[in-house]
């Protein structure tokens, strides 16, 4: 019997606005969404996957838990894309304009980042081109 865990399922973020934030993740971010139910607790759970993935981001809306405050630099998802330029213009289009960069990073690529509705950041990296 293995002493360790295996891959990672999902990740978790309770939001104060589920339809806003699920536009997010969808319309912004382009990820896909597999599923929607209602916890037994009373929570309503939406879970998305990026193109590629296998690990699922799972946004929680459970109300009675109390309102959802995110504090600065608190945790982020990270993202891979073609071209941070290309993704800024459209997630702008969309009402999310990058919040920090793009800077160069040590590898030779770039990274940025942008503010969902809740106050999570996400970064942004493009990979150095070939």
């Amino acid at each position: 019997m293995s002493q360790r865990v295996g891959k990672l399922l999902h990740t978790r973020y309770r939001v104060s606005d589920l339809e806003k934030s699920s536009y997010f993740y969808k319309e912004v971010l382009g990820l896909e969404e597999v599923s929607r139910k209602t916890s037994p607790r009373g929570s309503t759970l939406v879970f998305f996957k990026a193109p590629g993935s296998e690990s699922l981001i799972e946004i929680c809306h459970y109300p009675s838990s109390g309102e959802v405050k995110v504090q600065a630099d608190l945790t982020h998802l990270a993202f891979e894309v073609d071209n941070i330029e290309a993704f800024a213009l459209h997630s702008t289009a969309k009402g999310y304009p990058l919040s920090d960069g793009p800077t160069a990073s040590s590898s030779g690529g770039r990274f940025a980042f942008i503010d969902g509705p809740e106050g999570y950041e996400i970064e942004l990296i493009e990979r150095p081109k070939s």
